[in-house]
């Protein structure tokens, strides 16, 4: 009989009864139960992480910086109540504290009371890193740990980058000023450069003035000495009419009792030397703004005078028969005369050149004017008003000694002036040196000022002023200047799809390992009629493979229909897991054939080898030695990487590999199964009585 027969005959053994046919129906439907509950149950864990609990505490105060307010722990926990990332709660850090401990929350995260302080101090002069404080419990979920140290690691990365961005925009911000401040200060320093060229113009214009102003200093100080001089004769001049005139007022008290008659005859000479002195006062005390130019006058009215008194004295004197008994005193009147005409010639020269301080000398002229004027208009009633005449000449006499005192006061003053005109000079003189000097270091200022302000406006042109467009460029890169540029060729669309390739294979080993629990891998019937090897093994090895064709086509339509599963290659990656069942089946067949009941933990035992060294989950990489050794001799590292590939996209080397390995393992398995077939026809004790029955 052939195997295709014989593997038919071994098929129609499960429809002959009920419990036959339950065992083919839970042989065809525990892969599917394995293998779409394990990826059911790990589709989308990830897509369901809003289910788990978080605890989330914000102790945070807030703080200010450069008068804003920060709020980081609010800015936080709102964007982390968006996110949907966990089911956050909002708690205490006490019950925070308790409910992960206790397992209420898989872990916490908080806010600490000084975490936007800190943030803050990033613009201050003691800058601190801010510190999110996250707590987990593994003795909850070890995973959930994991999971939360990547998802917080985000969220650090998201407070920092903007935490990042108002510190570089307030550098960016501070640029601008600093180059606004700087331009500002570059047209400063062009003013300064202008003003200093003026100031030197000037401290030069002021140097050439001094110079003047020493040479007219000496010359005032030499001039002031000569008045000093003249006003030291003015002083003897006016002292000497002082005592003249009050010798004439002790003479006309004197001979007022003797002049009345003489008075009475020459009432209208004296009226009109009266009257000269009182005009040559009066002009004297309105001019003396232009003394200089009225002195000669009052000098020559002096002479008139004193003319007319000699001619008095002539007349009354020399050419009379009889002589005037008042010669004696007209001769000294005479003379005092004369001595007032001298005196006013010196007193013309010396007010030629200061006329200035005579304000109380025209104060005392004014007297004498009026007191002239008085006596000129009374002369003609002299003997009527002697004793008025006599009264008027002791203030004459009065007036002649306040001349004096205050020819005496100027001529002290004009000393003290003189002092001060030589210390002047000195000033002046150390003026003019302070001024050459200032001029030089004007000169030196006008070239520093220039050069300040070449190097600030070169300055202003390297300092970076940033517009807000620009600074809003700048401080996003700044902040987060390396950005990962991802690109996945072949995305898994879900955790379920990843791990697809690692599970289907292992229910259908499973699938295989269970069918030859059912199913003998040698058909007995050919065995006891002889059959050849290779016929006994096919006739094992055919109904597992229909089986595990049924298996695959029951698994794959459920997980793509009802779960959801989205395959790059579908057709392929359901003939190539025939091909993963065949290949299966055939191992598992030749170790059950070979090995019998022991045959049965051999498969387990390899299922667990190819499980731990397939790099189904993580890469073998990480795998110890041991597993990186065993890794290329296995036919499921083939299988998952092939998988890979169908399911999820990409170049189909390793699926061609894969086939050529499953076709080397099946071909081999067979071969061992006949061998084995071979063998087992060949009756010995140790079939009669096995060691071990399972």
């Amino acid at each position: 009989m052939r195997s295709p027969k014989l593997a038919a005959l071994e098929l129609r053994r499960f429809g002959r009864g009920k419990l036959p046919r339950a065992a083919l129906v839970a042989l065809l439907v525990l892969p599917l139960l394995y293998g779409a509950l394990y990826l059911w149950s790990f589709w989308d864990p990830y897509g369901r992480l809003d289910r788990i609990p978080v605890a989330l505490v914000n102790d945070d105060k807030g703080a200010s910086a450069d008068g804003k307010r920060i709020t980081a722990g609010d800015d936080i926990t709102e964007g982390l109540r968006d996110s949907k990332t966990f089911e956050w709660h909002e708690v205490s850090a006490e019950e925070a504290r308790a409910g992960v401990e206790d397992g209420t929350y898989y872990l916490s995260l908080t806010m600490p009371a000084g975490f936007s302080e800190r943030i803050a101090s990033s613009s201050g002069d003691d800058p601190e890193t801010g510190a999110l404080q996250v707590r987990t419990n593994d003795a909850n979920n070890y995973v959930v740990g994991q999971i939360s140290r990547t998802v917080f690691s985000e969220v650090r990365t998201a407070a920092s980058t903007k935490t990042s961005r108002s510190f570089l925009d307030r550098i960016f911000i501070s640029f601008s000023d600093i180059h606004g401040a700087t331009v500002k200060a570059a047209n400063g320093a062009d003013r300064l450069e202008g003003g200093t060229k003026k100031a030197e113009k000037g401290s030069k214009d002021l140097a050439d003035g001094l110079k003047d102003a020493k040479d007219g200093s000496g010359r005032l100080s030499k001039g002031l000495t000569q008045l000093t001089t003249g006003a030291g004769d003015l002083e003897d001049g006016s002292r000497q009419v002082a005592e003249g005139t009050q010798r004439l007022a002790d003479k006309v008290n004197g001979i007022a009792e003797k002049a009345g008659p003489f008075l009475k005859d020459n009432e209208q000479t004296i009226g009109d030397t009266a009257q000269l002195v009182a005009d040559s006062a009066k002009a004297v005390r309105h001019n003396l703004d232009t003394l200089v130019k009225t002195a000669p006058a009052a000098a020559k009215g002096a002479h008139a005078a004193a003319d007319t008194l000699d001619e008095v004295y002539r007349a009354r004197c020399e050419s009379a028969v009889l002589p005037d008994p008042a010669c004696t005193d007209l001769k000294k009147a005479r003379q005092a005369a004369q001595d007032v005409a001298r005196i006013a010639d010196d007193v013309n020269a010396l007010i030629a050149d200061q006329h200035g301080t005579l304000k109380k000398l025209d104060d005392n002229l004014a007297t004498l004017q009026k007191q002239s004027q008085a006596l000129a208009d009374r002369a003609p009633r002299l003997s009527e008003d002697l004793d008025d005449a006599v009264s008027k000449v002791n203030k004459l006499n009065e007036g002649a000694g306040k001349v004096a005192a205050g020819a005496k006061t100027l001529h002290s003053g004009l000393g003290t002036a003189g002092t001060g005109a030589a210390d002047l000079d000195t000033g002046v003189g150390r003026l003019k040196t302070g001024a050459e000097d200032l001029s030089g270091g004007m000169y030196k200022l006008v070239d520093g000022s220039g050069k300040l302000s070449d190097g600030l406006h070169d300055g202003a042109q390297q300092i970076p002023d940033y517009g807000k467009q620009d600074r809003d460029r700048r401080t996003e890169v700044m902040a987060d200047p390396v950005q990962l540029v991802s690109r996945d060729l072949h995305k898994a669309p879900n955790y379920g799809t990843g791990f697809a390739p690692y599970f289907i294979p292992l229910s259908l080993w499973v699938g295989a390992m269970v069918a030859y629990m059912l199913i003998a891998p040698m058909n007995r019937r050919a065995l006891a009629a002889g059959a050849s090897s290779w016929r006994i093994a096919l006739a094992g090895w055919l109904p597992v493979v229909a089986i595990g064709v049924l298996q695959t086509a029951a698994l794959m339509a459920v997980l793509h229909w009802a779960i959801g599963l989205e395959m790059a290659r579908a057709a392929g990656t359901v003939g190539f897991l025939f091909l993963v069942s065949a290949c299966f089946a055939a191992i598992v067949q030749w170790l059950n054939a070979r090995f019998g009941a022991a045959g049965r933990i051999l498969v387990l035992a390899l299922l667990m080898l190819q499980l731990t060294s397939a790099g189904g989950t993580y890469p073998v990489q990480t795998s110890p030695g041991f597993f990186n050794a065993i890794h290329p001799f296995l036919p499921m590292s083939y299988i998952v990487e092939a998988l890979r590939r169908l399911i999820t996209g990409g170049g189909t080397g390793p699926v061609w590999q894969a086939c050529a390995v499953l076709a080397v393992f099946t071909a081999g398995a067979l071969a061992l199964t006949a061998l084995s077939a071979r063998r087992r026809q060949v009756w010995t004790f140790d079939r009669l009585h096995p060691e071990l029955s399972l």
